[in-house]
């Protein structure tokens, strides 16, 4: 059973003109979780809700590059952009606004000497210091696609604007990326509750009970965000519905308060803070969650201890399972050459991969390109110039 629905104000939702009837409801409910997620859930709070026409727009300006530019040549950097379309900052625009704020003016003094007083700090203050080479970015810029679209020094102004076209559309996305585990159990759980009010007949709660199961079944090569989402909204529920003595006593649940806490969480929560504050030790063990890692040609658990599988698990999900990567300097050598970071956090990157990302980049940079990372415990800079990549040490 498929069905899309799309995070717009109203949203739309699409149903597969082959589902059956009681398919069709059990598809309804779980998109009125959705909906419901979406409008409520923090995360989406800045979510254009006009991106369907937006997308309309965006795919007629294409039709007319490719016209005046050639199908070609307007897919092929297409594809460039493509690959590195999950480098975005969504709190790119929210930085923006707070630097935009005017700043607070000082409060004049009641010292009517003070101008005398203040006459050498003017002074200094007024005589113009000497010319500095000014660093882009001034700080690591995590939005790669934005600093690419704003100061590549080859683009045309319609790359550019295919560019910015990208980052629009994934801006849409990265809340559904942030917020998987959270959102497919939120809608799990109320269209089981909504389908349960239904007055079904038996074979038909048979037939949904099947369905209900296909989509929660737990896999063992992978998180089924279905289930885990589920089955921790569940425990939520349960915990400040009936409270220990141990929890009443620490945290002062009163009971009763199940319902009213999951909407807490469905409003302010992420998939990382969602793991991260509320999978249990009982919740591991009783989801059968682990670590697992291939060892020569056998895959093999190696850790099942809680923590280590909530933050393996944390540590997956943050910015998206995508590895960290900063605009370090767009003028490197004086030479408008780009020098990108790679934020090391115990997880090396494929460099195999990273050589052929490299090429697109420079696709779009027009200048040579290079990435420093981390590899066997030591700093490793990847470079691409339009020939042989290449990996220097040190």
């Amino acid at each position: 059973i498929y069905e899309l629905v799309i995070n717009t104000n109203p949203s739309y939702a699409f149903l597969l003109e082959g589902n059956s009837v009681l398919q069709n409801k059990l598809v309804i409910a779980h998109v009125l979780g959705h909906t419901d997620f979406f409008k409520n859930n923090i995360w989406f709070g800045r979510t254009n809700r006009q991106m369907i026409e937006g997308v309309s727009v965006n795919a007629d300006r294409i039709r007319k590059y490719e016209f005046e530019h050639g199908e070609r040549e307007v897919e092929k950097f297409l594809d460039a952009v493509l690959v590195v379309q999950e480098h975005v900052d969504a709190n790119q625009r929210l930085r923006q606004e707070l630097e935009q704020e005017e700043p607070k003016r000082p409060q004049r003094s009641d010292d009517p000497y003070e101008d005398l007083f203040s006459l050498d700090e003017r002074a200094a203050l007024a005589t113009p210091e000497p010319a500095k080479h000014r660093k882009l970015p001034e700080e690591p810029e995590k939005d790669l696609l934005l600093f690419l679209a704003e100061h590549s020094p080859e683009l045309e102004t319609w790359q550019r604007d295919v560019v910015h076209m990208v980052r629009s559309e994934m801006l849409y996305f990265v809340p559904q990326m942030q917020t998987k585990i959270m959102n497919e159990g939120w809608a799990s759980l109320f269209h089981s509750r909504i389908m349960r009010e239904l007055d079904l007949s038996d074979d038909e709660y048979t037939a949904f009970a099947q369905m209900h199961s296909g989509v929660l079944s737990p896999s063992r090569r992978r998180v089924n965000p279905y289930y885990v989402g589920l089955k921790m909204l569940e425990d939520i529920e349960r915990r400040w519905n009936e409270p220990t003595e141990e929890e009443r006593r620490l945290f002062g649940r009163q009971g009763g308060e199940g319902l009213k806490k999951l909407f807490e969480v469905r409003e302010i929560e992420n998939d990382v803070s969602f793991l991260r504050n509320y999978l249990t030790p009982e919740l591991v063990d009783d989801l059968d969650l682990y670590v697992y890692r291939l060892e020569g040609n056998e895959w093999k658990i190696v850790e099942k201890h809680w923590e280590k599988v909530r933050d393996a698990l944390v540590a997956s999900m943050t910015n998206f399972g995508q590895p960290y990567i900063v605009v370090e300097d767009g003028d490197y050598r004086r030479n408008r050459e780009l020098y990108l970071r790679h934020c090391f956090e115990g997880e090396e990157l494929d460099l195999d991969w990273a050589e052929r990302t490299l090429r697109y980049v420079f696709q779009l940079w027009g200048r040579p390109v290079h990435l420093e990372t981390v590899s066997e415990g030591a700093k490793l800079v990847v470079s691409y110039d339009g020939g042989d990549a290449t990996r220097k040490r040190g």
